[in-house]
């Protein structure tokens, strides 16, 4: 979750960068490297429901980069895929999964002169950046499509509590939040044509989230059956993955 944008402070000396410094690394403990396979498989899931077979494939702010590593293996034909990541802790676990058509590099996409991408990937990025609507707009010229995971940090029980979203704030750096519609007209409003876009339930299939969330993980399933919408905006613990053009 980091590009050049995240760092801009560290760069003036006024406050270091949390991705940059190490502190990130060490409040999630592996970098949600755990987490990789399972958004893998919805990114996965994504391209085949719109039947696209990309041949280059990058991802900004690649972390630790696993999310890549499951998906060269789970994609068929020969795709190149690329990551970029400033922070060079999350660089140093990169390099130990680069290989043939694997590769990493320590730097920004957004400073780079590359040809576009086929696809490019921002998963749970931009809630990270302070100007997320320019980062944006600079990342639409990279890829032909794009390929977002977006936390949906606003829901009636988040609002209701508080204490979530400063979480959040504190322990990983999110600056901004979303619904579900927020978040597709922040991307509309930087200029992307939305193609598709699907719920992913955080809270309810992921495991080990904490004993709240696994409270109400029956709850969650419930409204989901009846409607996901509601699911996320009453009790959240939903992401949203979007690909746009």
């Amino acid at each position: 979750m980091t590009m050049q944008s995240l760092h801009t402070a560290s760069v003036t000396g006024v406050t270091p960068s949390i991705y940059t410094d190490g502190t990130y690394l060490q409040s999630t403990g592996s970098w949600h490297q755990q987490d990789s396979p399972w958004k893998a498989a919805h990114v996965k899931s994504m391209l085949e429901r719109n039947g696209l077979e990309p041949e280059t494939i990058c991802e900004i702010g690649c972390g630790a980069g696993e999310i890549l590593n499951w998906l060269s293996r789970g994609l068929p034909g020969n795709a190149k895929l690329t990551g970029y990541e400033i922070s060079p802790q999350a660089y140093a676990l990169c390099q130990a999964r680069a290989r043939d058509g694997l590769t990493f590099r320590l730097g920004d996409l957004l400073d780079e002169d590359n040809d576009p991408y086929d696809v490019v990937m921002a998963i749970d990025v931009f809630e990270h950046v302070e100007d997320y609507l320019g980062f944006l707009r600079r990342l639409k010229t990279k890829g032909r499509f794009k390929i977002f995971h977006i936390p949906l940090d606003l829901s009636l029980q988040s609002l209701l509590r508080v204490s979530p979203i400063l979480k959040l704030r504190r322990e990983v750096g999110h600056l901004h939040y979303f619904t579900k519609e927020t978040a597709l007209k922040t991307l509309e409003h930087a200029g992307y044509e939305v193609v598709d876009h699907a719920f992913t339930a955080t809270a309810v299939e992921l495991p080990n989230r904490g004993w709240k969330a696994n409270l109400m993980k029956l709850p969650r399933r419930l409204l989901h059956a009846v409607s996901p919408d509601w699911a996320a905006r009453l009790f959240g613990g939903y992401s949203l993955m979007v690909l746009a053009k």
